[in-house]
């Protein structure tokens, strides 16, 4: 199916969900889960919010600028904890992270 000009957002915000769900699930096996505590909980909610600016955007919501600013700001948020973490499922949630924020601004402008 084509979505037209929200196509490459859309994507961002479904991979981010998929990373963060592993990522948060990846989190929960290593060795210092308090340590992780924060990274988990950014995680859920970025995946949940991903999901749901997906849906939005897919029925070509009128609330897709406010939905694609609050994104943008949980992925970045969300990113930047996990780029404090050394493993290699956060380091790549963050780059899943970081993309979906930038494609969700550029969305929202």
């Amino acid at each position: 199916m084509d979505f037209g000009k929200h196509q490459s957002c859309i994507e961002a915000c479904n991979v981010c969900a998929a990373y963060c769900d592993a990522c948060a699930v990846d989190c929960l096996q290593e060795d210092n889960v308090e340590m992780m505590a924060e990274c988990i909980r950014l995680d859920r909610q970025c995946a949940q919010v991903c999901r749901l600016t997906a849906s939005l955007m897919a029925q070509g919501s009128e609330y897709i600028g406010e939905i694609c600013r609050l994104c943008a700001d949980i992925c970045r948020k969300c990113g930047d904890e996990c780029a404090k973490h050394d493993h290699a499922h956060c380091q790549e949630c963050a780059r899943a992270c970081h993309r979906c924020a930038d494609e969700c601004a550029a969305m929202a402008a």
